[in-house]
């Protein structure tokens, strides 16, 4: 790889990972299972909804961290650790510090004018609204909001140099190493071994502290990515097993969404617990090789569209949660069918990430700090 190409198809996939948020986080809306407790849950709901959007949520984080490890690697290799310290301070540390305060004020004023103002709100309004009324304020809790992937960036980025200085990196080269069958069948169990710390479908770990299930999950993630920007050969190796890798993914996954009603079973025994994190670690390991995969075969090549919705992401991710917040909340007290309400939240906060970006960031100093320079010889390793 020449110092300064793009990685096209790693840069494609953390993009579409990336905007896959904005669906995501937009679906919640209309989540049986996230109905009691989204301050965005609307009346119109769908088990559909569930079905497909915890499904994207199986893989969509993992599938970004290895990405970002791919390109920890690219950066040690290129510029040393040194240069990955420099990039991750530039580009992850200073963006959480700047959006993280802009992020929570905005999201809390909107929440506070929709438990004031909605005609038709949430239940989780309904409980801020009493409690208010009890208690004059809502409490306080510190937390990463949905930018808790940059807070874990930074950890594992400092955990990357300590792996390094101890010589660490031996182990995943060994893990690399395994054929690969052996490699989709026994990966799956530390992830299963982590996912056992927690619920089903896995929340996003946005409390202030790191949560060691999250610290395991990810930073397995993180080092397989790490690992495949050195043996590029895991993928070439993997590239046969393509289609079992989809079907087996879907299979994991209707198999889970069956056994636990939807994720609506809120106490199973030990035994089903882990069958559940098993599913889970098994599909989400499989559905994000599979993207690998896909993502080599059809975005591995330079493309103007692509190459502006990858630059252009960074900033919709950083701010669309704030978007959906203002666009939904209106929706709430609107007489429409929930898949009109899902379209028009979608469709909207793109609209305005995009032109946004287009408009007031692409070109500016906040696009150099999230993007680096728009130059012909501009890398990807940020």
């Amino acid at each position: 790889m020449q110092a300064g190409e793009r990685v096209h198809h790693m840069d494609n996939l953390r993009a579409l990972a990336m905007l896959a948020g904005v669906v995501f986080h937009a679906a919640l809306a209309y989540s049986p299972l996230m109905h009691p407790i989204w301050p965005l849950a609307d009346a119109g709901r769908s088990i559909a909804v569930d079905a497909v959007a915890w499904f994207l949520h199986l893989f969509r984080m993992p599938l970004f961290f290895v990405v970002a490890g791919f390109f920890a690697a690219l950066l040690v290799a290129r510029r040393g650790m040194a240069g990955l310290f420099r990039n991750r301070a530039a580009r992850v540390l200073l963006p959480l510090l700047l959006f993280l305060p802009l992020v929570l004020v905005s999201m809390h004023w909107l929440t506070m004018q929709a438990v004031a103002n909605a005609t038709h709100p949430s239940p989780a309004l309904v409980w801020m609204r009493g409690w208010i009324e009890q208690h004059g304020a809502l409490p306080s809790l510190p937390g990463w909001a949905h930018l808790w992937f940059l807070f874990y960036l930074l950890l594992f980025t400092v955990l990357a140099w300590v792996a390094s200085t101890l010589g660490l990196q031996r182990i995943g080269e060994r893990i690399a190493a395994l054929p690969p069958l052996a490699l989709i069948l026994l990966f799956p169990l530390p992830l299963t071994l982590a996912l056992s710390g927690t619920t089903a479908p896995w929340p996003a770990p946005e409390f202030v502290l790191p949560s060691l299930w999250a610290m395991a999950f990810f930073g397995l993630y993180f080092a397989l990515g790490y690992q495949l920007f050195q043996r590029h050969e895991i993928l070439d190796r993997l590239r046969p097993l393509s289609m079992p890798l989809l079907v087996g993914a879907a299979l994991a996954y209707a198999l889970l969404f069956r056994l636990t009603d939807g994720f609506a079973l809120t106490r199973p025994t030990t035994l089903q617990h882990a069958m559940h994190a098993a599913l889970e670690a098994y599909a989400g390991l499989w559905m994000t090789l599979w993207c690998l995969l896909a993502g080599k075969r059809w975005f591995d090549r330079r493309s103007p569209t692509m190459r502006w919705l990858a630059d252009a992401s960074y900033w919709t991710y950083l701010v669309h949660l704030p978007l959906l917040f203002a666009i939904q909340y209106r929706l709430l007290d609107v007489p429409l069918h929930w898949m009109a309400k899902f379209a028009i939240a979608v469709l909207a906060t793109f609209a305005l990430s995009f032109v946004s970006y287009r408009l007031v960031v692409r070109h500016t100093l906040m696009g150099r700090l999230l993007n680096g320079k728009h130059a012909k010889t501009h890398d990807s390793s940020r």
